[in-house]
């Protein structure tokens, strides 16, 4: 515990960039120091998500939005090779 108090600031860096980290008191682990993204994604608090904003760009989400822009790109290449079809007129 104050190994944690001395290199707090490290420890921060450590959650935020490698994930949550223990700290341990006489060897037993007593707490865990998480980066406030994980905290949110796990207890589901924070800024809500509106789907139709983040699907159009205006709202970033770090859960959603790289992998998001993946879909979409392929959706896009995917529809651009698409050509149009001929219409059929029935008559009855």
């Amino acid at each position: 515990m104050q190994d944690a108090k001395q290199r707090l600031s490290e420890l921060l860096r450590r959650a935020a960039s490698d994930g949550p980290q223990f700290v341990t008191k006489h060897g037993e682990e007593v707490a865990v120091v998480l980066d406030i993204v994980d905290y949110r994604r796990l207890t589901g608090s924070g800024e809500a998500v509106d789907f139709k904003l983040v699907l159009s760009g205006e709202q970033h989400h770090p859960e959603y939005g790289e992998a998001l822009a993946d879909v979409l790109e392929e959706i896009a290449a995917e529809r651009a090779e698409d050509l149009p079809r001929d219409v059929v007129e029935v008559s009855g």
